[in-house]
């Protein structure tokens, strides 16, 4: 493993081979290999130049576009760890993440700078703003200008796999983000698993929308960067799914990775205005980053005849850890999978650690080469996440008798009313099923008798109408008495709080609904 090349390398080894060959594309601009190699040497060595050195933290606080790609691969050229900031978050957010990582430089796309003004005199750790964009901003130096007054050699020595490369921080489901430090060894292995898994080739074309501050992307997207194919940029803000039928008939787009809620928008395209386009270059679909009903799996299928549909889980931690593949999805509903190649035997463990049989719900274990190395700062926080060499992020799961994983839920989620256990995830599947229903999120309220009830809050489906009664109803005759809510509550749309990858906030939406309490 140890003689794994870094992404930095292959990019070096795929502009020798294909010069030419688009390595990044968008609306307006396309960056053969050639040119990426020679962007990316000219900011590795103007990082270093600043006085940076081997291990130093960039952090980037940008949507997706080409400098964040350049800034990766610049920083695994130079042996810099690069910290993505999400381009969501509020100024004393980021601020967070910035000083955390203890971010020596700070990268920022012009239309972010109003969020970094907004904190920079506290950013004490970052010594030097830089600005890239189209807008100049007063006290950032120019991006490009960095860029341009460069070498554009090949800087200095090799990395070592084992360095870290990326620090990311998680979404903050369930508190504080913390940082999850990742070394180029640990991507390198996904980066050559990934292509025998999935069967990526060298002719792919795949389509980002999913935002390069999250770890779906630095897995997905970069992989086809390092196996020599090419990477069509779409912002992870614009989703509008006829730019992306569009897209994908102009590009020939063989590969996208989508969350639920995405495949939910362009399914909700008439099949009329479908019809109007040639998405038949699409190979492969994956649905990740959240759960996916089966139905929505159908409806996919449906849509994009002879696609190869599939599902993977896995965590910013562990990287990928089962894969469910496109023979799958139908015969073995509800699964994601089995284990990914590479990882390891999983194990479902107790609360003592005892390792459970097939059928009984506990805690997911794995372990395999895309592990993480530590959270940033918090070795405690390390050492309860492991049982030995093997690592829980905090899901719950079962495995059936064929070998198969089922998530029941997040374990941090779980509600105990009247002493019984519910798993939201459950509930929320139930009620997902219902026509009026687009979006659904369960959670445990406080309640004097039973301790915690169950709760839905629920987002309608445009022109339906829907009764609390209604859908407390339609539950009645699905799951046991005390799993049914006890009250649902209606929000809009927009009002559901989501991580950057899609997931829902349950968190968030307790200390909504229930903000004095402590969990």
């Amino acid at each position: 493993m140890a003689n794994w090349m870094n992404l930095g390398d292959m990019v070096r080894m795929n502009a020798s081979k294909y010069p030419d060959k688009t390595a990044i594309a968008d609306a307006e601009r396309r960056v053969s290999f050639a040119a990426l190699e020679e962007r990316t040497n000219r900011l590795a060595n103007g990082l270093l130049g600043l006085g940076l050195r081997r291990g130093d933290r960039v952090a980037v606080l940008m949507e997706n576009c080409h400098e964040i790609v350049e800034a990766y691969v610049a920083c695994a050229k130079a042996g810099l760890v690069i910290v993505p900031v999400n381009f969501r978050l509020l100024g004393r957010e980021a601020q967070y993440v910035v000083n955390n990582s203890d971010a020596r430089a700070l990268i920022v796309q012009d239309e972010f700078i109003p969020t970094i003004d907004e904190v920079r005199s506290t950013l004490g750790n970052v010594e030097r703003f830089f600005c890239c964009g189209a807008e100049a901003a007063a006290g950032y130096e120019p991006y490009e200008e960095l860029v341009a007054s460069a070498d554009a050699v090949e800087p200095g020595d090799r990395v070592p796999a084992a360095d870290p490369w990326v620090l990311l921080y998680t979404s903050g489901t369930t508190g504080t983000p913390k940082g999850v430090l990742r070394s180029h060894e640990s991507y390198a292995a996904f980066y050559l698993i990934n292509p025998v898994d999935f069967g990526f080739r060298l002719d792919d074309v795949c389509l980002n929308v999913m935002p390069l501050c999250h770890v779906n992307s630095t897995f997905f997207s970069f992989t086809f960067t390092y196996i020599g194919a090419t990477v069509y940029l779409l912002p992870a803000r614009r989703f509008d799914p006829i730019e992306i039928l569009q897209i994908i008939e102009r590009e020939r787009i063989t590969f996208i990775s989508l969350i639920p809620t995405h495949y939910n928008i362009l399914l909700g395209v008439p099949q009329e205005e479908w019809k109007r386009y040639d998405v038949g270059s699409i190979r492969k679909l994956l649905c990740s980053s959240a759960p996916a009903l089966g139905e929505i799996k159908k409806r996919i299928m449906g849509r994009f005849e002879g696609v190869e549909l599939y599902e993977a889980y896995g965590s910013t931690e562990a990287g990928i850890v089962t894969v469910s593949f496109p023979h799958e999805q139908l015969t073995k509903a509800g699964s994601i999978g089995r284990e990914s190649l590479g990882t390891d035997f999983i194990k479902i463990l107790d609360e003592e650690g005892r390792e459970l049989p097939p059928g009984e719900v506990g805690e997911l274990y794995s372990r395999g080469p895309m592990m993480f190395d530590g959270y940033h700062k918090l070795p405690e926080k390390t050492a309860e996440s492991f049982a030995g060499e093997w690592f829980s992020a905090g899901d719950m799961a079962r495995r059936d008798e064929d070998g198969y994983y089922y998530l029941v839920d997040r374990k941090h989620n779980l509600i105990i009313t009247g002493g019984e256990h519910v798993y939201p995830s459950e509930v929320e599947g139930v009620i997902a099923r219902h026509p009026a229903v687009l979006d659904v999120a369960v959670l445990g309220l406080r309640h004097d008798k039973w301790g915690e009830a169950v709760n839905a809050v629920v987002v309608t489906r445009h022109g339906f109408e829907v009764s609390e009664e209604e859908l407390i109803g339609f539950c009645r005759d699905k799951m046991a008495p005390y799993k049914k809510p006890k009250s649902v509550i209606f929000i809009e749309a927009d009002e559901m709080p989501r991580t950057a990858s899609g997931k829902i906030l349950h968190r968030a939406l307790r200390e909504r609904f229930e903000p004095d309490r402590e969990r």
